[in-house]
């Protein structure tokens, strides 16, 4: 008997294979359906040989795959070079209790966090229900008509809702002013978004609010103030509405159970954070913003809706409502360039919510409230004299020891917040307890004795006490008990697919494996508990892995420098278009604004160079999808003096390596442009080729797509930007914080230096587990895949747009435009009959209308691939019976799907075909089955009867 060696047996606890899916077995029976004789054969037949990449990647350390158990040990001792502190810093970030039953149901649980985005509704009902309860959370909590499904951050909401009220309103101004006590991030985002576009922003003191004359379309206020301030705003509003002058607040929602919400005096948008609503502080994200604001602008409102509609039995459902909003379909005419929300954080603090119900927040709130009171007694008996004489839960104090109270503070485990020399500011949350004042009044100088009995004043105006009801609707008060939470949750689970259940085969979104190993970190406090603006002396583990992630990026990008700043790809291109913007105005060249785009392109291209205001020209594709280069060089030649970049996907959004990649940035290198690469399809890239090394200037990367942060059902996600060397120092700073790349860099795009960064350990995961070997495997997987799938499939739907011997890359299309037109069958139909058979559809209608375009990535087995192309030639035979007249036109399996269990088992059974073929259209579903909760969801009818708040009352009785 052969004796396995000792290399051998270590071997076995790789990670590489628990990652791909098939099998060196599995593998090679697609490579001979595909008829090469390996996976390097089929990897140089699909990928041009003048970008192909020989040689090994260089990841340095990192290039040897390691365990999991060894990539955990690897982080955790860079985990335990921060420092977790007693943050009271506050500055919109506080710490909170996550409920265990949430932490556990919800953040740590794969049927919430590997969700996809829920365009399609009716495998989506639960967490559609959940972002529903948000919107009901924020409309109540804030006054005002109605909310979208949540923001990036507090500070690109407020961004967003600058560009609102310059839509909606009816000034001519280009003036939008800023209230000196509004959180300083949030300024610095506004304000990088504002430049581009022409917008001036002024800062005035809160107390002249009320008589500003000078003209403006706009005014940013902060409700309570950064400095604690609680300010009766009623009359400033007043006077700005009659001069035809809109409003903005940034609210605290926990203050708004105790404070008269911003609708109700007057606040035309209401923006902010729901970190607090039990979201860990993640060193700045990622968190919830949310955006609010009167019933009459929603179609002008940026961000995700969610509204209730009715399904084909007329039952309630609920779906994405107004999507013609969005930039998939405005492209450069879009709104705004948001293409991902904060799901998963707006489900959490939404269960938040719930769980506590309106009286559990408001004790809350009242508590942290006494405590500060109680806090701001102490201090002034001590004999410190407070900035501030209003305050929920933020004190200003006044000083000639700020530097020795911080230092004192940081000695006993305390931060709090830098102000300057003079002042000392401190925040109180959820998480505040007695010994926590006691040991505040002995940093302060005090003694332990405090007089917690007090019977102390609420500390704001009497005006501005909330007398309104908030929270009312049944699910706010139902779930108060765990079990019943649990119970809940589960349920609201039970009713969606996500990839804990099936393959999600969604073209261009890459839904591919989450490790369990990847998330376990997420949760350490030493990630998770830090605040954003904590000493850097407290963060070095954190910018050491930020480091070595930025390090990887680079080494597989082929770029010279990378930013994590951006918290969503859509936010990765507009600072990779400002990053060009600034070279180009560094060179005297500030009149280029020219972004070709091609039409193929995702429609957040187009919206983010509008954003960054550069003029679009389009640029044809020829009748294989490619870039019509010759198009393109005219177009160049016609702006060549205005050029300023091309924005192209790559491998192209059709799922093809298209041959004149370098040809295409020679031409735009020759007339004075950049060349952005959209990193959208970079899990066909790495370890293949570089953006950065076959002629990108600029890429941003996904990865909640190709480095594994799970999509969250909609969000988290994370874009940062790679760059060549010339771009390096344009990179975003967040200065308001401190945080400087170089002076060069743009402002910040999102709220905190280094955006998301609690969700960075996933991707720090992967590549160490992964190493060079295995990034380069999972690539050739992917397509691979990919192949096996188009060629399987290729009998029965036409495949659009292959390369080379009919291959694709990591994805394909199939068009189902020739059976429609036989047939009457859409894409929908097959989308919707899909969910019969367990599998969430592919991506619908892009970049082609009436075709399908498929995904399956490198994490799928051989075994649920071959059952997902079971279920597309079955839908094909059952498409090809309507064909022949066996089934009518319209009432046959696919026109009926999505089948509900209530549907199937009712007495009353109208249709031509059977129960049988309804609920079990191939036998392996008799084993397991997924029943859809709802039918088909009539989308017409939800925007014709907007309604975007929880369901009636009445349902719930």
């Amino acid at each position: 008997m052969t004796r396995t060696s000792l290399t051998q047996l270590e071997a076995r606890d790789a990670f590489i294979p628990r990652h791909i899916g098939p099998t060196a077995i599995e593998q090679a029976a697609m490579l001979a359906t595909l008829g090469y004789p390996s996976r390097a054969a089929l990897i140089d037949a699909i990928v041009p040989a003048n970008i192909r990449k020989k040689s090994q990647l260089e990841l340095g350390q990192f290039y040897e795959p390691v365990s999991e158990q060894d990539a955990l040990a690897k982080l955790r001792a860079l985990a335990n070079k921060n420092t977790v502190m007693k943050s009271m810093i506050g500055q919109g970030y506080y710490n909170s209790h996550t409920p265990p039953v949430v932490l556990r149901n919800i953040f740590e649980n794969p049927a919430w966090y590997t969700a996809y985005t829920p365009y399609q509704p009716e495998i989506s009902q639960g967490r559609l229900e959940a972002i529903l309860n948000f919107q009901q959370m924020i409309t109540d909590l804030t006054g005002m008509g109605i909310a979208n499904s949540s923001m990036l951050d507090e500070g690109t909401a407020a961004a967003e809702a600058m560009t609102l009220l310059q839509r909606v309103g009816k000034s001519a101004s280009k003036v939008f002013y800023v209230a000196d006590d509004v959180l300083p991030q949030t300024l610095e985002v506004v304000r990088t978004r504002a430049a581009p576009i022409g917008v001036e922003v002024r800062t005035i003191a809160p107390a002249d609010i009320e008589t500003l004359a000078e003209p403006c379309f706009g005014v940013l206020l902060q409700y309570p103030g950064v400095n604690g301030d609680v300010r009766d705003y009623a009359a400033a509003v007043e006077h700005l509405h009659a001069a035809g002058v809109m409003v903005v607040a940034a609210a605290d929602l926990l203050a708004l159970t105790l404070l008269t919400p911003p609708g109700e005096w007057g606040a035309d948008v209401v923006v902010g954070n729901s970190q607090r609503f039990g979201v860990p502080l993640g060193f700045g994200g990622p968190h919830a913003g949310f955006l609010a604001t009167r019933d009459e602008f929603k179609r002008s409102m940026a961000g995700r809706l969610v509204g209730v509609t009715v399904d084909a039995q007329g039952n309630q459902a609920y779906r994405l409502a107004l999507q013609t909003r969005e930039q998939h379909i405005r492209r450069e005419k879009a709104t705004s360039n948001i293409c991902t929300a904060q799901v998963l954080l707006a489900v959490m603090a939404s269960m938040y919510a719930v769980y506590h119900g309106p009286a559990g927040l408001a004790q809350i709130a009242t508590r942290v409230h006494r405590y500060t009171a109680v806090l701001a007694k102490q201090l002034q008996a001590l004999g410190y004299a407070l900035a501030n004489s209003t305050y929920f839960d933020t004190l200003t104090v006044n000083t000639d020891k700020a530097e020795a109270l911080h230092a004192k503070a940081i000695e006993h485990g305390v931060n709090l917040r830098k102000i300057d020399a003079n002042h000392v500011g401190i925040s109180l949350d959820e998480t505040t307890s007695r010994a926590d004042l006691i040991l505040l009044s002995t940093i302060f100088g005090g003694s332990d004795a405090i007089d917690f009995d007090a019977d102390e004043a609420d500390a704001f105006p009497s005006t501005l006490a909330r007398t309104s009801t908030y929270l009312t609707h049944p699910t706010f008060s139902r779930y108060h008990a765990e079990h019943d939470m649990l119970r809940y949750l589960r349920a609201l689970a039970d009713k969606d697919l996500a990839l804990d259940r099936t393959m999600i085969p969604l073209g261009s979104c890459t839904m591919k494996l989450n490790a369990t190993s990847e998330m376990i970190p997420v949760t350490w406090p030493e990630f998770s508990n830090i605040h954003p603006f904590a000493p850097d002396a407290q963060t070095v583990g954190y910018r050491e892995m930020i480091g070595q992630l930025e390090d990887m990026l680079c080494a597989l990008t082929g770029y010279a420098a990378i930013s994590l700043q951006p918290n969503a790809g859509s936010q990765g291109e507009y600072a990779g278009l400002l990053v060009i913007k600034a070279y180009h105005e560094s060179r005297g060249d500030g009149h280029r604004n020219i972004c070709l785009i091609p039409s193929s392109a995702h429609g957040t291209n187009p919206a983010s160079a509008n954003m960054v205001g550069m003029r679009v020209v389009v640029t044809a594709c020829d009748e294989n999808g490619n870039v019509d280069l010759n198009d393109l060089r005219a177009k160049a030649e016609l702006h060549s003096a205005n050029l300023a970049c091309v924005m192209v996907t790559y491998p192209s959004t059709h799922g093809v390596f298209e041959e004149g990649i370098q040809e295409l940035c020679e031409i735009v290198h020759s007339h004075g442009g950049q060349v952005y690469i959209d990193g959208a399809n970079m899990n066909a890239l790495v370890g293949v080729a570089a953006p950065g090394s076959f002629g990108g200037d600029v890429s941003h990367l996904n990865l909640h797509k190709t480095f594994c942060i799970p999509h969250g059902g909609g969000g988290p996600g994370v874009g940062p930007i790679g760059v060549g060397a010339h771009l390096a120092k344009f990179l975003p700073n967040q200065r308001s914080t401190g945080y400087t790349r170089d002076e060069a860099g743009i402002g910040a795009v999102s709220a905190a230096a280094y955006g998301s960064a609690s969700i960075l350990p996933i991707s720090w995961m992967y590549i160490a587990m992964m190493g060079g070997e295995g990034l380069t495997s999972a690539t050739e997987v992917a397509m691979l895949n990919a192949n096996y799938i188009a060629r399987r499939l290729a009998p029965h739907y036409p495949v659009l747009y292959a390369g080379h011997d009919g291959l694709v890359a990591h994805e394909c299309i199939i068009d189902l435009r020739p059976l429609q037109d036989a047939t009457g069958i859409s894409n929908e139909d097959v989308a919707k009959r899909l969910m019969d058979f367990g599998f969430h559809a592919p991506t619908m209608s892009f970049p082609v209308p009436g075709t399908l375009m498929i995904e399956p990535t490198e994490s799928e087995s051989k075994v649920e691939i071959d059952r997902f192309i079971e279920a597309m030639i079955t839908i094909h035979a059952e498409i090809v019976k309507v064909e022949r007249g066996e089934y009518d036109r319209m009432d046959n399996p696919l026109k009926g799907a999505p089948h509900t269990a209530e549907v199937v088992t009712a007495d009353d059974w109208q249709h031509s075909y059977s129960r049988e073929v309804a609920a079990f259209p191939v036998a392996s579903l008799r084993k397991k089955k997924y029943w859809p909760p709802v039918g088909r969801a009539d989308n017409v009818y939800g925007d014709r009867n907007l309604f975007c708040g929880c369901a009636p009352i009445e349902d719930y009785e």
